[in-house]
């Protein structure tokens, strides 16, 4: 979970390295329309600080988003005051309402804790959707793509802030283990925290096996998604049954 140090910097870091939150948004429209071309209402799951919800909302009338961070959802707040946020857990939250569609980016299912903490939280998406909805998640790493010991380090400028970011990546069993060292520079202070990431290393098959588990049909999109690609499930269109107790009377013509 991003404590307040981390989500204050978060957009600036990640843009300046390179993250492009609308034109991943555009893409995860894009792939949404070849299912859904006529969904109108989204749920941005784990959203953070709204910059991908921000887009969304310029192509769904009804959005709403869900994140566990307090620190993020005020950020996300401030972000896109008039679309409706909530703090939830992605693994057992429930919004008593379903969506045309359903997101998760950024590899935050990787931080469900387990397997099964998928299998939960891709129910919770599943659950959230209309009738013929789509769920869209972009998954960390693969477990057999994973670079053990990887080092990244980078140092960048957002307006007057200089931001320096080493990490290092590690398997702990099907775990990777990203320890982030932080340093942040203004005019009026130099301050340092430390961050430990733990996400789940899991193969694309266990992935798909999570959306059929919650009754979605799944394909995957690879390449996009800063490489990770995107899992996209599909719920069935499935007539309701009537309520108990009640008479449908057939016609003929």
């Amino acid at each position: 979970m991003y404590g307040t140090d981390a989500a204050t910097i978060y957009d600036a870091q990640h843009e300046a390295r390179g993250k492009n939150f609308r034109a991943e948004a555009g893409e995860v429209a894009r792939q949404v329309r070849s299912h859904r071309p006529d969904a109108t209402s989204l749920l941005d799951v784990a959203c953070g600080t709204g910059a991908h919800l921000e887009v969304f909302a310029e192509h769904y009338p009804d959005t709403a988003g869900l994140e566990i961070s307090a620190p993020m959802l005020e950020i996300a707040r401030r972000r896109v005051p008039t679309v409706p946020l909530h703090a939830g857990d992605m693994r057992n939250f429930d919004l008593g309402r379903r969506f045309d569609v359903v997101v998760c980016l950024f590899a935050s299912i990787a931080y469900a804790g387990s397997p099964e903490g998928v299998d939960a939280t891709v129910d919770r998406l599943a659950r959230h959707l209309t009738p013929g909805g789509v769920v869209v998640v972009e998954p960390w790493w693969f477990a057999d793509r994973f670079l053990d010991g990887h080092v990244s380090g980078d140092v960048v400028r957002a307006g007057d802030t200089t931001i320096s970011r080493l990490s290092r990546t590690v398997r702990a069993d099907d775990t990777s283990v990203m320890t982030v060292h932080t340093v942040v520079a203004d005019a009026d202070a130099i301050r340092h925290f430390t961050d430990v990431h733990r996400a789940l290393l899991l193969d694309r098959d266990r992935y798909e096996l999570a959306f059929r588990r919650a009754g979605l049909a799944v394909s995957y999109v690879p390449d996009v998604a800063s490489g990770r690609g995107l899992l996209v499930g599909t719920a069935p269109v499935r007539v309701e049954p009537p309520p108990v107790g009640r008479t449908v009377t057939a016609t003929s013509a």
